[in-house]
């Protein structure tokens, strides 16, 4: 028989060195994302806060930072198994091995004061002013908006803070965040109870508004006395408007947009039909309803702006990336108040760090667009480096990085029109009983944009109207039946349902 000659096989050793911080300290790292929350930061934010461990102990108070921001990298496994991804990579090395509980006291006595803090440093716009995507003209475009459906642990002590509005079964916690929307980066972030409303949250950002920036909003935030507000931060506005406010036509312009008054603020309102015409044929129109105080109309044509305006739809991003990509639709694990703030704000924290990462891999690259970035793979490599424990302290300078490297080699395509429709799976949102705008059922790519500024109406009404901020202050001293009667006469060409006369009469009530 033949003989075969049998070659061994062939064999690699792979060695690496592994750098942390000595002693007690060294589970304390977040991997490569150490190096936007070094050490001397979070050490900063400690001593300012005075959570700094009265002795040296197992767990400092710096390694409870950072343990903070990896359990929201793995929000889907334990206390026990969270520690274990942060000294999985330090094999050979004398680290504590503590318990559920140990963790659990280490998270209280740390409070939420120095991850609130650590926050606020980070927090803020990452794109530079030549980055593609971030500015129109002159001006940073920024957004608002709020998220109510994040849900927490169902807790007597959670629902005592946030009331009995439920998420399939669940208290649900209103998240309203200020953000750029080129990169999607958070600058200011509020949360607490739904009852009190988007408004009412959004005014506590108002302090970060800049000069240089375009807000954008929905028609939820178009109230007078909101938008007078904005309005003295010197900040520029293109909000959309509801479709019962009633304006003034003070001036036409020659791209069909006129000049107007809302509450005392001079403003220019832009009345849009949009038509889309997707790949297989499907065609809708939709209409914007937009206000701004760019007057111009000459250097911001209204066109131009309505196209604008569908960039606030970048803050829906954020929140997905925030809500589905990093937690994975999970609940907040925490199930007091106390836990939930510390939580939260180590979860807005993780989120930013994640963000900076990703807007300075585009920007190596000139002319990237961070939209190309995926969010997906600068999490899942953030993760394998923090189980690995790699590049924690960088000893090459200028080193690019696992994360830049990936997030750069799987660049998506740039972004292309398309549409989706907005599906509704909750069965107890107020959007369930959404009206058919005529969208496909599936995302399509769009081949036809075309969008036609409409002239304003020759004569529009004055008040009534069910838009609270154009409510008259004066009404009848009768009954309610006549107050009825005199509000019907004076639009008689108007429908007023039940619910919205019930509505207008019970404000001041």
């Amino acid at each position: 028989m033949p003989s075969h000659s049998v070659l061994p096989s062939a064999l690699t050793a792979i060695t690496r060195t592994v750098t942390v911080a000595a002693g007690r300290f060294a589970p304390g790292h977040l991997g490569e994302l150490t190096a936007v929350v070094p050490f001397e930061l979070v050490d900063a934010v400690l001593a300012e806060t005075r959570t700094v461990q009265r002795r040296l102990c197992d767990l400092p108070s710096r390694v409870g930072m950072y343990f903070l921001l990896a359990m929201c990298l793995f929000p889907e496994v334990g206390y026990r198994l969270v520690w274990d991804k942060l000294t999985g990579g330090l094999a050979g090395m004398p680290v504590a091995s503590p318990s559920a509980k140990a963790l659990r006291d280490l998270r209280r006595r740390l409070g939420s004061a120095p991850v609130r803090a650590l926050f606020d440093v980070l927090a803020g716009p990452l794109a530079q002013p030549g980055t593609p995507g971030v500015r129109f003209g002159p001006y940073r475009t920024v957004s608002f908006d709020g998220c109510s459906s994040q849900r927490v642990a169902d807790s007597d002590r959670n629902r005592s803070w946030l009331g009995q509005r439920t998420n399939q079964g669940y208290p649900t916690l209103e998240l309203m965040t200020l953000v750029e929307t080129g990169t999607r980066a958070l600058l200011g972030a509020v949360f607490g109870p739904t009852a009190e409303g988007e408004t009412s949250y959004a005014r506590r950002l108002l302090h970060l508004l800049r000069p240089d920036m375009l807000v954008l909003w929905d028609k939820g935030f178009d109230g007078n006395a909101f938008l007078a507000a904005v309005i003295a931060t010197r900040a520029q506005v293109l909000g959309r408007l509801r479709s019962n406010r009633r304006t003034p036509v003070l001036c036409r312009l020659a791209d069909g947009s006129y000049l107007s008054v809302l509450g005392e603020v001079k403003v220019r309102i832009i009345d849009a039909q949009i038509t889309v015409t997707c790949s297989d044929g499907t065609v809708f129109t939709g209409a914007y309803r937009l206000v701004t105080t760019l007057t111009d109309a000459r250097r911001y044509p209204a066109a131009s702006l309505t196209r604008l305006y569908h960039q606030r739809w970048e803050h829906e991003s954020a929140y997905f990336a925030l809500r589905h990509t990093l937690m994975g639709g999970r609940r907040l694990r925490s199930s007091d108040p106390f836990g939930l703030e510390q939580e939260m704000w180590a979860l807005l924290t993780l989120y930013q760090v994640l963000r900076t990462v990703m807007v300075d891999a585009a920007e190596s690259v000139p002319g990237t667009d961070p939209d190309r970035c995926g969010f997906t793979v600068a999490l899942q490599t953030a993760r394998d480096q923090v189980v690995t424990a790699r590049d924690v302290i960088t000893t090459t300078p200028g080193s690019a990085g696992m994360i830049r490297h990936h997030v750069l080699a799987s660049l998506l395509p740039p972004r292309r029109p398309r549409v989706s429709a907005r599906k509704v799976k909750s069965p107890v949102s107020r959007y369930s009983e959404r009206f058919d705008d005529g969208r496909p059922e599936t995302s399509r790519p769009v081949t036809g944009l075309d969008i036609t500024v409409l002239d304003p109406a020759v004569e529009q009404r004055p008040l009534p109207t069910t838009s609270r901020d154009d409510r008259p202050t004066h009404r009848s001293s009768g009954s309610r039946r006549e107050q009825a009667l005199e509000l019907l006469r004076a639009d008689p060409g108007r429908t007023w349902s039940a619910h919205e006369l019930a509505l207008y009469y019970s404000r001041d009530s």
